[in-house]
């Protein structure tokens, strides 16, 4: 039988050594961090904020066009799939095609919304009737929030973060 110091021995000596790894390689890391900062090789954000209506939209030809598989920068999707993309569609007067600050394939944030709020992709339009407004893609869910704030990260023309 093994000696109950060698177990202990065996098992507190390996204990060490990956700590002493882990430890070196976070410094490591660390040290490549700020050496990044100081060569101005990371982008500063700042926060842009925006008070829209969100709701929702199903992939149906009732609800968008002839082709409701595919979104308006020509993304195909599978429509029984559609909640999981985690894809919106916003109103023109916020897409930079037509004036707006946000592109297709920007990440956007959505607070307000009561269990729908998080990271969403832009990757479509909505009618041109609508203004200020975010329609999420959905399988088959139906709701309307009013004073919900999206919010879009921004490379800072200063390299300090505002968020004012």
């Amino acid at each position: 039988m093994i000696n109950l110091r060698y177990a202990i021995l065996g098992s507190v000596i390996p204990m060490f050594v990956v700590f002493y790894y882990s430890n070196n390689i976070i410094d490591d890391l660390y040290s490549e961090i700020n050496t990044l900062k100081d060569n101005g090789y990371c982008e500063y954000l700042e926060l842009q904020e925006f008070d829209v209506t969100v709701t929702t939209y199903n992939p149906t030809r009732s609800q968008t066009d002839s082709t409701p598989n595919q979104t308006a920068d020509g993304t195909i999707i599978k429509p029984w799939l559609a909640t999981q993309y985690r894809y919106v569609a916003l109103s023109r007067d916020l897409l930079s095609r037509w004036g707006g600050p946000f592109e297709y394939g920007d990440y956007v944030v959505i607070e307000g919304t009561d269990g729908w709020d998080g990271v969403y992709q832009v990757r479509d339009t909505m009618n041109p009737k609508w203004t200020n407004r975010v329609d999420i893609l959905t399988t088959n869910s139906k709701f309307k929030y009013t004073n919900v704030t999206l919010y879009k990260y921004v490379k800072s023309n200063d390299g300090v973060v505002d968020n004012s």
